[in-house]
This record gives C-alpha cells, sequence and structure tokens, in this order.
C-alpha cells in the first residue's frame, strides 16, 4: 500500500504554516502571491494525496486556487473541529505552527472529502453574495448608530446609509445577471424558487455557498451543511434530534 502524504496548512494574514505527515516536516512561507506559489509548488513535489486547510472567511480562497492549479486534491474543515480534536490529543498551546501540526494528523485520521474548487464563474457569484452581506452589515451598524447620534452627525450617517443601500439594489442587479448568464443556474434558480419560503436571498446564497446542489442527496447535503438531525443517545437515554450546532445532553 502507498504511502499517503497528507498537508495541514494553517492560515493567517501574513503566514502560511505548514506541515506534512509522515515526513513530519514543518515549512513557512509569507501569506502572499509568491508564498502561494510555493506552496502550490510543494504539495506536488512531496507527492501529497491531500492538502487541507481551515475555514478562515475568505483568507483560504486564493491559497485554494493556487492548489488547484497544482492539481492538488484539498478540503476545507471547521476550525471547530480542528479544536475538538486538539483537546482530544491534549495539545492545549496555540501558535500558527502547531495548528498546523494539529490538522495535518486531523487530515491523515479523518480523511476530509476534498471539494472541487470553484471555477471562476462560481468564484465571481460567491464574492459579489459576500460583499452584499457585508454591506446589510454595515447598514445596519449604521442605521443603529442613528437612532442616538446628534443632528451634524446624522446628516451624514444618512448620507452614507443611502449610499449603502444604493449599492446592495446595485449589486441585486449584478447577482442577478451573473445567475442568468449561466444555464445551469437558471435552472437550479428556478427549482429552487418553486420551494415554499424561499425568497430570491437565500436562493442565490444558497447557489453561491452550495455547489453541491444536485450532486447529493437530501441527506448528504444537511450533513454538510450541518442541519442533519444527529443521534444524542447515552445508555437509557434518548436525547432529542438535533443538528451538531444545537444538539444538547441530557438535562
Amino acid at each position: 500500500m502507498s504511502v499517503q502524504i497528507v498537508i495541514g496548512i494553517d492560515i493567517s494574514d501574513k503566514w502560511l504554516d505548514l506541515h506534512v505527515l509522515p515526513a513530519k516536516q514543518a515549512h513557512r512561507f509569507a501569506h502572499d502571491t509568491a508564498g502561494m506559489a510555493a506552496v502550490g509548488a510543494l504539495a506536488p513535489a512531496q507527492q501529497a494525496t491531500l492538502v487541507v486547510r481551515e475555514a478562515t472567511g475568505g483568507l483560504e480562497g486564493p491559497l485554494a486556487a493556487a492548489c488547484g492549479l497544482a492539481q492538488v486534491p484539498t478540503a476545507m474543515v471547521n476550525p471547530r473541529q480542528i479544536r475538538d480534536f486538539a483537546r482530544a490529543l491534549g495539545r492545549l498551546a496555540k501558535t500558527d505552527a502547531l495548528d498546523a501540526a494539529v490538522i495535518a494528523p486531523f487530515t491523515a485520521t479523518v480523511r476530509p472529502t476534498p471539494r472541487p474548487l470553484p471555477d471562476a464563474q462560481a468564484q465571481e457569484l460567491t464574492a459579489l453574495v459576500t460583499r452584499r452581506q457585508q454591506l446589510l452589515e454595515m447598514r445596519a451598524a449604521e442605521t443603529n448608530r442613528l437612532k442616538r447620534t446628534l443632528l451634524p452627525v446624522r446628516r451624514r450617517l444618512e448620507r452614507h446609509i443611502a449610499f449603502l443601500t444604493q449599492e446592495v439594489e446595485d449589486l441585486d442587479h449584478t447577482i442577478g445577471d451573473c445567475l442568468q448568464a449561466s444555464p445551469l443556474w437558471r435552472e437550479q434558480e428556478q427549482l429552487l424558487k418553486d420551494v415554499p419560503g424561499l425568497g430570491p436571498v437565500a436562493c442565490m446564497t444558497l447557489l453561491s455557498e452550495l455547489g453541491e446542489l444536485g450532486t447529493l442527496t437530501r441527506r448528504q447535503i444537511a450533513t454538510l451543511v450541518g442541519v442533519a438531525p444527529l443521534n444524542r443517545d447515552s445508555g437509557a437515554y434518548r436525547g432529542e434530534r438535533g443538528c451538531g450546532q444545537c444538539c444538547t445532553g441530557p438535562r
């Protein structure tokens, strides 16, 4: 049986920390274009069978693209899973290098399923939907400030809120055009709109964040998203079924 070579990567603003198993090699590269290119070259040079990084709220996107260009299978995992795994190993200290050294054995043990890299069109849609959410959060914050500010600042806030509102409307049109440009997305969007309770925002979010729609069963999709009902049984106790985010033990 061939040796399975895995690489765990911890991503921060400045650094990309790698840990290679079973060689137990540690590498650090600057988090810039040259550093990501170095990672993209190192992974195939090490004959890595899987590269795993944590979800970091967007920082991981360009690195995933570099690995995709190198044709290296990659997967992204929830940081909570890594923290739980580290605690199970008794590793309580935390640095970027140590995090990478935990992600690597997690990868070797759990073997997360690689997810295909979104194409350029899908990445563009995700970026637009993410920007829309950022604008909504900024508008909500400014609206809250408007309730308790004095007149000179109020006028500035009102102008900024109006600007943010216009930006959201412009983005809605751009996202709509993006969806209409793809025959597949048009078909998926129409199917989603036929589901009671799903509006345009929910549809665009699902299409941008869940590229697996149409390729997995409903149970697989529910598990991937994190809303599948999970067992919570222990001994004679039979707990309520719920998703992993809200399950609680016996009370």
